[in-house]
């Protein structure tokens, strides 16, 4: 499919899909919790998400650098960041949008506004983070650009803990998939982000994705397609870091890039935990990314071990809405 077709085509993909979405968030099941809540009657759930999105930030004049190099290139990733979550990370770096509610609801074609403003602006993609819980007017707005000509890949950003339905919903109108995948132990994801059943609910989602879009292709260094999986390393291996890699390698998603994180630090309720209340060590992340090497995954991303400063945002500050990083 040329390139052209390929975009003008997602518009009919959403089109179609529409009714099924609208129906489904009358008893909202788009992510592990399958809270039942009518997502179209206001805000509640676990996410507290209602019909319209928030935004909370999007990088309009200065695009976003802090992401991966293959989804920044040279103009940088056209994010937008949407207010609330349907985890409860108490380590969360982002706790002032997904915790605490800064952002400002506007309606469906501001949204489409903003996609072709970044587009406009040089954007390589457009990068929806923490899109879960506002899928459906996401997709009215993305229909909306689509239609006015939007033609550059969209990232869907997420913590990992979509239904699969989402997931499915969302083929041939996501190109590429950036995944987290927080634990492998459901009692860490229960203690640490009230993500029951969280371990199965993203490694079920974070396999269909890469049925959909494989492995990531590049052209002239920008992802274009794939999928890339996030992983944070928790202090002390809390995320298991070496189970995870291994059922990466079980399930066949050797083909991945996995960007193996070592950005964490004790941010929002963290110093609650005694566990937490730390920061990873250099000779623990190393053995992790080493690990990674010798079981045979070729697209390894990491980081140093002052990341933790580099990417810890501050959403209030200047103006919200639109600052960039």
């Amino acid at each position: 499919m040329m390139k052209a077709d390929h975009y003008a085509a997602k518009a009919e993909r959403i089109e179609a899909i529409l009714d099924q979405v609208e129906e489904g968030l009358k008893s909202c099941a788009l992510c592990g919790h399958r809270c039942g809540v009518d997502r179209l009657a206001g805000r509640a759930g676990m996410c507290r998400a209602g019909g319209d999105p928030r935004v909370a930030r999007y990088s309009s004049h200065t695009r976003h650098f802090g992401e991966e190099p293959m989804l920044v290139g040279r103009g940088g990733s056209g994010t937008v960041f949407f207010t609330c979550c349907n985890l409860r990370c108490v380590f969360c770096q982002n706790h002032q949008i997904s915790q605490e509610g800064l952002g400002t609801e506007i309606d469906t074609d501001a949204l489409a506004d903003i996609f072709l403003e970044l587009e406009a602006g040089g954007a390589e993609n457009i990068n929806l983070v923490t899109p879960t819980h506002g899928i459906y007017p996401i997709l009215l707005s993305l229909r909306t650009a689509y239609k006015r000509g939007l033609a550059i890949p969209l990232v869907y950003n997420t913590n990992g803990y979509d239904s699969l339905e989402l997931i499915e919903w969302l083929d041939g109108i996501v190109d590429v998939y950036l995944p987290d995948m927080k634990y492998m132990d459901e009692a860490k994801a229960v203690r640490y982000s009230a993500a029951e059943g969280y371990p199965g609910v993203a490694q079920r989602a974070i396999a269909a994705m890469y049925r959909q879009v494989g492995a990531v292709q590049l052209e002239d260094g920008v992802a274009q397609r794939g999928l890339i999986i996030r992983h944070l390393v928790l202090p002390n291996d809390l995320a298991n870091s070496y189970d995870f890699l291994l059922w990466l390698k079980d399930a066949g998603l050797v083909g991945a890039t996995v960007g193996i994180m070592s950005q964490y630090s004790p941010q929002y309720r963290a110093h609650e935990f005694v566990e937490l209340n730390g920061r990873v060590r250099r000779e623990e992340y190393r053995a992790i990314v080493d690990y990674a090497a010798e079981l045979g995954f070729e697209n390894i991303l990491a980081q140093g071990l002052d990341s933790h400063e580099a990417y810890l945002p501050d959403f209030r500050r200047r103006e919200p809405f639109r600052e960039g990083y």
